[in-house]
C-alpha cells in the first residue's frame, strides 16, 4: 500500500533510515496489531504504535478510567476519569494519527471470544496484569500461530519477551504452571513505579515494529528483566520445552480451556452468610463512638502514613505471628485494610488462634472514606 504525500512527510524520520525506508513504512501501514489492555502497558503501546504508523490497531479493554490510573496510564487524562478506557484511548490515537484504523472490543477476553478476536491480527501484544488472561493469550497465539509480545510490571521490576511457538518457546515453556492464587500481588495491592510501564511498554512496541519490518533480532528465546532501582537489564536464554502441553512435541492442549479454573481462581460465591463477620463503616463509627471495640489496621506502615482511621492500632499482617500477644482475645476486635481482603485473612488467622469476637470492616478504609469520612485521602 503506497504512502500518501502527507504520510511521507509525517514519517520522514523513518524513511531516511535505511533499516526502515519506504518499504518498512509501507509494511507498518499494512500491519495489524492487537493490544490486550489499554492500561499501564497499553498506554505507551497505543501512543507509539499509532505514531509509528501501524495501519490497524485492535484494542481490547472493558474497564473505565480511574484517578488511580493517571499516575502511569499516560494515554488517559484527568478529563477522562469515569470514561471507558477504550473511548479515551481511541480519541487520543485519533489525535496522534488520524490515519490509523482503530478496532475496539469493549469486552473481557475469554475462551469463548479470544480466537475470533485474535485471528484477524498479525501480532498480539499482551498488556494484561493477571495470570488467567496471560495463559489465555499465550494459548490462543500458539493455536493461531501468532507472535505474542509479552510484558509484565510490578513495583520496580519489569519483564519482556516475544513468545512465538513457530520460532521458539511460548509462555508455558517458561511458566508451565501458574503460581497459587494470591501469592503474587497485583499492582493495585503492591504498587508500581509510574514510569515502569512506559519503559516496558516501549520495549514491547519496539519488538512489534521489528517483527513487522523484519529487522533486528527479536526477543524470541530471550527473556529480558529490568530492575529500575539498580537501573540494570538482565537477559536470560529461553529454550522450547519439548514437554510443553501446548507447543511441545506431544501437545495435550488443543483448544482453549477454563483459565480461571486452571489458575485456581474460584468463582465468587453467591452471598454466603460469611457476611456475619463484616461490619459496615457506619456501624463501626457508632461502636467506636461508644468505645466498644479495638480497631486494628493490618496494612503496612507506608500505607498507614497515607491515611488511617483515628484510634486504630497498627499491626501489619506480615507481623501478626510475632505480635499476637498484643491482642486480648476477650476484646471486641475490628480489623481493616485497604479494601477488606488482607483484614479477612487476619481475621481467619485470629480465629484459628482462639479469638471469637472479631469483625472485618466491609470495604476497608476505602469504604470508610467514602461513607464516613470524605476528608480522608483515598488511594
Amino acid at each position: 500500500m503506497p504512502l500518501t504525500k502527507d504520510e511521507v512527510l509525517r514519517y520522514s524520520r523513518h524513511l531516511i533510515m535505511p533499516e526502515v525506508g519506504v518499504e518498512g513504512q509501507e509494511k507498518l501501514k499494512e500491519a495489524s496489531v492487537l493490544l490486550i489492555g489499554t492500561g499501564g502497558l497499553g498506554a505507551p503501546l497505543c501512543l507509539y504504535l499509532s505514531a509509528a504508523g501501524v495501519g490497524r490497531l485492535g484494542l481490547v479493554d472493558f474497564d473505565v478510567v480511574d484517578f488511580t490510573n493517571l499516575q502511569r496510564q499516560v494515554i488517559h487524562g484527568t478529563k477522562d476519569v469515569g470514561r471507558p478506557k477504550l473511548q479515551s484511548a481511541t480519541d487520543r490515537i485519533a489525535d496522534i494519527n488520524p490515519e490509523v484504523q482503530v478496532d475496539g472490543y469493549e469486552t473481557r477476553l475469554t475462551s469463548e471470544n479470544a480466537m475470533d478476536i485474535l485471528r484477524n491480527y498479525d501480532i498480539v501484544i499482551d498488556g494484561t496484569d493477571n495470570f488467567p488472561t496471560r495463559y489465555l493469550v499465550n494459548d490462543a497465539c500458539v493455536l493461531l500461530g501468532k507472535p505474542n509480545v509479552y510484558g509484565s510490571i510490578f513495583r520496580f521490576e519489569g519483564q519482556a519477551s516475544v513468545f512465538d511457538a513457530t520460532r521458539g518457546p511460548c509462555y508455558r515453556c517458561l511458566y508451565n504452571e501458574p503460581p497459587p492464587p494470591g501469592l503474587v500481588p497485583s499492582c493495585a495491592e503492591g504498587g508500581v513505579l509510574g514510569i515502569l510501564p512506559g519503559i516496558i511498554g516501549l520495549i514491547q512496541a519496539t519488538e512489534a515494529i521489528k517483527l513487522i519490518i523484519g529487522k533486528g533480532t527479536p526477543l524470541i528465546g530471550r527473556f529480558l528483566r529490568f530492575d529500575a532501582l539498580e537501573m540494570k537489564f538482565q537477559e536470560l536464554k529461553l529454550r522450547k520445552d519439548p514437554n510443553c502441553p501446548i507447543c511441545g512435541e506431544n501437545p495435550t492442549i488443543k483448544e482453549l480451556i477454563d483459565y480461571n479454573e486452571f489458575c485456581g481462581i474460584q468463582p465468587t460465591p453467591e452471598v454466603e452468610e460469611d457476611t456475619a463477620v463484616e461490619i459496615t463503616p457506619e456501624d463501626l463509627k457508632d461502636r467506636l463512638d461508644r468505645g466498644e471495640v479495638l480497631l486494628v489496621d493490618v496494612r503496612e506502615p507506608h500505607e498507614w502514613d497515607i491515611c488511617h482511621i483515628e484510634g486504630a492500632r497498627l499491626i501489619p499482617l506480615s507481623e501478626f505471628t510475632q505480635r499476637l500477644h498484643e491482642l486480648d482475645s476477650a476484646s471486641n476486635i475490628v480489623l481493616y485494610c485497604h479494601k477488606g481482603q488482607r483484614s479477612l485473612r487476619a481475621l481467619r488467622f485470629l480465629e484459628k488462634a482462639g479469638f471469637r469476637k472479631l469483625w472485618n470492616l466491609k470495604g476497608g478504609i476505602n469504604e470508610w472514606a467514602l461513607s464516613v469520612n470524605p476528608d480522608l485521602p483515598r488511594y
